[in-house]
């Protein structure tokens, strides 16, 4: 299960599966050691993301921010994302939902 810590509430449209979403983030490990930040979009549900990133973002609005803690079962697995992601990380990604496009 996810954690999720809503940082800033945002007043924009919410976040619905289907939709195109395009973020801001920053992922660190728990101890904080960064390990990706960027902005991209992606398709909420269609697997294009880890399932606690999907799982996360849903619900959120435009404009918002969260802090979302992901666990090993909802990221990369036993298996991680060498080299950068080790097997069973738990991963904490800030999220900012900079706009949508409904699908």
């Amino acid at each position: 299960m996810i954690s999720v810590h809503e940082i800033e509430t945002g007043t924009g449209e919410v976040v619905r599966e289907g939709d195109l979403v395009e973020v801001g983030y920053r992922g660190t490990f728990p101890d904080g050691r960064l390990f990706d930040e960027g902005a991209f979009e992606f398709t909420l549900g269609a697997g294009m993301v880890i399932g606690g990133f999907d799982l996360g973002v849903l619900g959120m609005r435009v404009g918002g921010q969260r802090k979302i803690t992901v666990p090993p079962e909802l990221g990369y697995g036993e298996r991680g994302a060498p080299p950068t992601i080790p097997p069973h990380a738990t991963l904490v990604f800030e999220v900012t939902v900079l706009g949508l496009r409904r699908n």
